[in-house]
């Protein structure tokens, strides 16, 4: 059919997005990420947390920060993320860890959670009396004092901890730990769905029955 040649006819703006869809550009925002705290229930059995840090190496998520501990139900333990991605990423995160056979309940937290971390600094001796001062303004701990270093305890929200680190660099950080966020929801509300607090919260009889979920699975379903 007579037509324009190929050159002479419009070629639209913008870019492909990774569906091979064309982008307008200036509709186009940037993903906007936000930091979650995560929390997961999992049946607390040899290679549960290395199960889930293999899932999150895989995915590539955006990992700040883990912690893992007991709760009050013997057998199971409570592993706290806090994931800086978009809300996509953020609910994949979840629907990842849902996949896990160790995982019991995962929930995300509300920003009022009530929220704690711990550092340990050493740092150089040579004013102890000041570092003393910081120590206490912080409403931290001596745990370790010696003519050349100076070990201290400090602990809660991130925010505290950032700016205690910080207080303490004009004496010269030798060494540091810190253990990243951990966190409980407020009141009476359970920190992860359907659970009940010293109670054991009962798998379904699918998940009793089904062998290990595949975790590396893309879908969203």
């Amino acid at each position: 059919m007579p037509g324009p040649a190929p050159k002479e006819r419009p070629h639209p703006e913008g870019r492909r997005n990774e569906q091979g869809i064309r982008v307008d550009p200036e509709a186009e925002a940037e993903p906007r990420y936000r930091t979650a705290v995560v929390s997961a229930l999992v049946e607390h059995e040899p290679g549960v947390l290395s199960r889930v840090s293999g899932l999150f190496s895989r995915r590539r998520f955006n990992i700040e920060s883990l912690t893992v501990g007991p709760t009050t139900v013997e057998g199971h333990a409570r592993i706290t993320l806090v994931v800086e991605e978009t809300d996509p990423g953020i609910d994949q995160v979840k629907k990842q860890l849902t996949k896990l056979k160790p995982v019991i309940q995962v929930g995300e937290l509300d920003d009022d959670a009530v929220r704690g971390e711990l550092v340990l600094l050493k740092v150089r001796g040579d004013e102890p009396d000041k570092v003393h001062a910081i120590t206490q303004m912080y409403e931290g701990r001596t745990l370790d004092a010696g003519p050349r270093t100076i070990t201290v305890e400090i602990t809660g929200d991130q925010q505290k901890i950032d700016d205690a680190v910080d207080a303490f660099r004009q004496f010269g950080i030798i060494e540091i730990a810190r253990t990243g966020q951990t966190a409980l929801a407020r009141g009476d509300t359970p920190t992860t769905p359907g659970e009940e607090p010293g109670h054991s919260t009962a798998p379904t009889p699918e998940r009793d029955s089904e062998e290990t979920r595949d975790a590396t699975d893309t879908s969203d379903n």
